[in-house]
């Protein structure tokens, strides 16, 4: 354990798998809060326990986070130059588009989730939920997935007998 400035104990960065940096992950976030330049030797100079930009730069998962950082500075600054050409009205009929489209895009996404549930209730009143179950067993990721959003009946599926019973 090393002991930081702030008095709050944190694993050492080497003990840790670096895609596990949250502390790499704080400094980016603060710099791209702030919008000051993100680069490895900004990153370095408020670091803890490392001192040299090249244990980002050659540190693969490290590096990636980097410049997933520097990305999103160059998107955001992007739309901070691009807004402050367009009036105000402009910006906020815009925004307003925006949101308009995402109220529209989560609608779409609830009818998409509730079609999904009653199919799936559909193909499980047939008999046929075992079979589609079975087909997604390898896919466990887009299972738990649909989960999550609610996609998945949560009645108790009973499968009937040849006569329908």
């Amino acid at each position: 354990m090393t002991n930081r400035t702030d008095n709050t104990c944190a694993p050492s960065v080497s003990s840790m798998p670096a895609s596990y940096d949250h502390e790499m992950e704080e400094i980016l976030r603060t710099m791209l809060e702030n919008d000051e330049d993100i680069t490895a030797r900004g990153v370095i100079r408020r670091y803890a326990s490392l001192s040299a930009a090249s244990s980002i730069t050659r540190n693969p998962a490290r590096s990636q986070m980097l410049a997933k950082f520097q990305a999103r500075q160059e998107e955001f600054r992007g739309w901070r130059t691009r807004l402050a050409k367009r009036s105000k009205d402009s910006a906020a009929m815009g925004m307003a588009e925006k949101d308009s489209r995402i109220a529209e895009l989560e609608r779409q996404v609830e009818l998409l989730t509730a079609s999904h549930v009653a199919m799936l209730r559909a193909v499980g009143e047939l008999g046929g939920y075992a079979k589609w179950a079975k087909f997604f067993e390898s896919y466990k990721d887009i299972r738990d997935e649909l989960i999550k959003m609610g996609a998945m009946p949560t009645a108790k599926v009973i499968a009937l007998d040849e006569k329908g019973r």
